[in-house]
């Protein structure tokens, strides 16, 4: 899903004007992600920046653009994730339906290089997905990685601009059917320039959740 109208904020580059951009589009996603899944809680839990140059020198907070096939979170991690970041209200909240999106966007536009690739979920076979452990020291996660299949069918929005902002739904709750995950990665795209601008783009997760009767 890509949502169009993401508030504008100028800036000149400085390291304090991006600061608050980050800020200010955080605060932005509450209400963004409530009215579009007409959930009646949301609770950002993290936000990233992708930059690779800033990755390359070290700055704190700064990765470089994913290049491989996954999903943030699998049928294991997601509940457990709830429990982590809401030990005292876990045992309500998973009785209902919730979910694990990510809001993704560009800080500065367009996306020239290394744009966001998403795989078509209904393309995706159970053979197809491999969970993968990531160890951290105080805790051990897991996301799922996706083995090449000729029937996936990808998609993905070139040269996304500011004012654009794309919905990656990494986990839900609900088994009627419908996606549960999104297979995603960025990837160099043939069509970008030579020069092109290295990408720019911040993400954030956040844990959504419906009342009992959705």
């Amino acid at each position: 899903m890509v949502l169009n109208k993401v508030r504008k904020e100028r800036t000149k580059g400085s390291r304090r004007s991006k600061i608050i951009i980050i800020w200010r589009f955080v605060q932005e996603q509450l209400g963004r992600l409530q009215r579009v899944t007409g959930a009646e809680r949301v609770v950002i839990f993290d936000q990233i920046v992708r930059n690779p140059l800033l990755a390359e020198r070290g700055e704190k907070g700064a990765r470089s653009p994913a290049k491989f096939v996954h999903n943030d979170y699998t049928f294991k991690s997601a509940p457990r994730r709830v429990r982590d970041l809401l030990p005292e209200e876990a045992d309500r909240l998973l009785k209902n339906r919730f979910a694990e999106i990510n809001v993704w966007r560009a800080i500065r536009g367009p996306i020239e290089s290394a744009p966001l690739a998403l795989c078509d979920a209904h393309s995706l076979g159970a053979e197809d997905i491999v969970p993968i452990d990531l160890v951290y020291r105080e805790r051990v996660g897991e996301i799922y990685g996706f083995l090449y299949n000729p029937k996936h069918r990808w998609y993905y929005f070139p040269r996304l601009e500011r004012n654009e902002a794309i919905l990656l739904k990494c986990y839900d709750s609900m088994d009627d059917g419908r996606a549960r995950f999104t297979a995603h990665t960025s990837f160099d795209d043939p069509n970008s320039p030579p020069n092109g601008a290295p990408r720019e783009s911040i993400e954030v997760r956040a844990l959504v959740f419906w009342p009992a009767d959705q």
